[in-house]
């Protein structure tokens, strides 16, 4: 097992600036310790709790984690129902408190307005009392989606256009850039995908064009700060060349 030291341990050990997670197999992991559908979300928080504490340990600025997905919606209304509660629950247990005391910013992309005025308040909350910290942004991706990210922000645009802030002949890629989610924060240096799933399913299409990818078996309520250091090395095993065959870009 891999024991987990900070950066200042390893010799020329570099730990990514911004790590985005995609958090797949709760429901599979409840199956297969015959648990409920809502124990195997209840065990994610966990993971998620593991995650941001290695991410705090090891430097890391942004921590991206995939919670649910516009297409989640589909599924059933009872497993819905338990998911917003365990949310609601997770947001109101003293957290803006915890995040104040380690530092963390919280931000949240994708429309919230769909889980209710309630839950949306308690987000507004904590987003408002953690926005002046600074050793993490904690960004939370829910009822979020890529092409939903980038069609918003070709929105922002063209009321930019419109009203004459931007010239269309002037529109290029790093127009996009500073108004997708997350464009004031790190490129998206490594995506892990637990759940032994090998694909993107919809998220952060536009800032991973150039991200390191790294798929696991494991199932998420079993990630752990081992398996986390276990990603980050062998993100320090890639040459990122950023589509330049003759050039590696400094992490």
């Amino acid at each position: 097992m891999i024991s987990i030291r900070k950066k200042s341990d390893y010799s020329n050990f570099d730990v990514p600036k911004h790590v985005a997670i995609i958090m797949d197999g709760n429901r599979r992991w409840a199956k297969k310790n015959k648990k409920s559908i809502i124990r195997g979300h209840l065990a994610g928080v966990i993971s998620v709790q593991k995650a941001i504490r290695y991410a705090l340990k090891n430097n890391i600025t942004s921590l991206t984690l995939f919670a649910f997905s516009k297409e989640n919606w589909s599924r059933s209304k009872r497993e819905i129902s338990s998911l917003v509660r365990l949310f609601s629950f997770f947001l109101g247990k003293n957290l803006s408190e915890k995040f104040i005391t380690h530092d963390i910013k919280l931000f949240i992309i994708g429309e919230i307005d769909q889980f209710g005025n309630s839950i949306k308040k308690k987000v507004q909350k904590i987003v408002d009392s953690t926005r002046n910290n600074v050793k993490l942004n904690l960004n939370i991706a829910i009822n979020y989606s890529g092409r939903w990210d980038i069609l918003n922000s070709v929105r922002k645009i063209i009321r930019e256009v419109q009203d004459g802030s931007i010239l269309m002949e002037n529109i290029r890629e790093h127009t996009i850039d500073q108004f997708i989610c997350l464009h004031d924060q790190p490129e998206v240096d490594l995506v892990i995908r637990t759940g032994r799933e090998h694909r993107i399913s919809n998220f952060l299409l536009w800032q991973i064009a150039y991200s390191e990818l790294y798929f696991t078996d494991i199932l998420w309520p079993d990630f752990n700060e081992d398996i986390f250091q276990k990603a980050i090395l062998n993100f320090n095993t890639r040459e990122r060349r950023f589509g330049n065959a003759n050039a590696i870009k400094e992490r």
